[in-house]
């Protein structure tokens, strides 16, 4: 297959499986339409300030991070800045003068951002100050991510790689076999103390040692089905959540699986196509399925707690907590918030018309979103 189209995007996937294309062509899928509903919350903006020139309309995966004291935010044009998280105070901003592929990842004092070329950057997380760079062997479009001693990147082809968080020396490379067709994304890898854990576009799940870079256990999280590469493609593109000494892994065409990160057992495994990052709270599961469904299930038995399926095909994110409630922006620009208990709409909020695709971050009880436009925007339910 030409080299162009081995890979591709969600939402071009989504147009391919259907046969037409999504938000914008003579035959496109039209989003659901938003449903009315009496809202039992208010949003609240507490503040908001501009990051760069913006993200632009394609599908990304940029997000806000935050240390707890601030919250780190980056365009794709080299403007990275820092944000004092409760005023929204803009404490430093950076022009490192490249295109930038990924969002920031921020460790004990450091904010580290990969350029499209392939290159870590790291800066000084008080000050913005440039510290080391890195060329890597490959693009990479998840933020980086870091422990107390290594900065963790997987790039896109299919290599893991580990940093001194200090110097920037190599420590370390996993090289996963990528197949021949695959989503435009990477999971972020979860960096433990010891054992880094991430997800790969063959469908499996790897910890990997951080002392060394060698493969401790892997599982497979997806099967491939069917006889078409499209059709047979799977990949685990979201973050894999830990949780209560679990981790959950959602999969596209393939499940949402629990497994036992000590002995890489799965405990339960739910049939889910998804290719967005699970979260947990009220002791479910919470995933933002391929289809723009919203689904719960039990994070102890995997059985289905509620479905809420009124955002069809509206490119939702990632699920966010917030309180006792859960979050999904879309591709339009809405906040959409619903009840953990039963998946009903309890606010609405348009942030920008521009969409919001990347994850959001939530902290305190107060959401973070950092939406196509440029803005970074703290809210908050009252």
């Amino acid at each position: 297959m030409n080299k162009l189209f081995r890979v591709l995007t969600a939402g071009m996937l989504a147009a391919s499986l259907t046969g037409c294309s999504l938000w914008g062509a003579n035959d496109e899928i039209e989003p659901s339409e938003l449903v009315d509903f009496e809202p039992e919350r208010q949003v609240q903006v507490l503040w908001s300030a501009r990051v760069g020139s913006g993200l632009g309309d394609k599908y990304h995966q940029f997000a806000p991070a935050s240390d707890g004291v601030r919250i780190y935010a980056n365009d794709t044009e080299g403007t990275v800045a820092a944000f004092d998280l409760n005023t929204g105070r803009r404490i430093w901003e950076t022009e490192l003068d490249t295109v930038i592929g990924a969002g920031v990842g921020v460790g004990l004092s450091q904010a580290v951002v990969v350029a499209e070329s392939g290159e870590v950057i790291a800066l000084n997380s008080s000050d913005g100050r440039e510290l080391w760079r890195r060329q890597l062997s490959s693009e990479a479009v998840a933020a980086p991510q870091l422990n107390r001693d290594l900065v963790v990147v997987q790039l896109v082809n299919g290599k893991v790689t580990a940093l001194d968080a200090a110097s920037g020396q190599h420590r370390w490379t996993y090289d996963s076999q990528v197949p021949s067709l695959s989503l435009r994304g990477t999971a972020a890898p979860v960096v433990a103390a010891d054992v880094t854990f991430t997800g790969f576009a063959n469908g499996k799940l790897v910890a990997i040692a951080n002392s060394n870079g060698k493969m401790v256990w892997e599982q497979r999280v997806a099967e491939p089905q069917g006889r078409s590469e499209l059709e047979r493609m799977v990949d685990v593109d979201g973050r894999p959540l830990l949780a209560s000494n679990m981790l959950y892994v959602s999969s596209y065409q393939g499940r949402l699986v629990a497994i036992n990160p000590f002995n890489a057992q799965i405990q339960w495994a739910r049939e889910s196509s998804s290719y967005r990052s699970p979260v947990a709270g009220f002791g479910n599961v919470y995933v933002a399925e391929a289809n723009d469904h919203v689904q719960a299930f039990d994070a102890g038995s995997s059985a289905s707690v509620w479905s809420q399926p009124q955002l069809e095909h509206r490119g939702i994110t990632s699920p966010a907590l917030l309180g006792n409630y859960l979050v999904v922006g879309d591709r339009e620009g809405y906040l959409h918030f619903l009840s953990q208990i039963d998946g009903h709409f309890v606010a609405r909020y348009r942030a920008d018309s521009e969409g919001v695709v990347g994850d959001m971050l939530s902290v305190n009880d107060v959401l973070y979103v950092l939406d196509n436009d440029g803005r970074l925007l703290a809210l908050r339910l009252n």
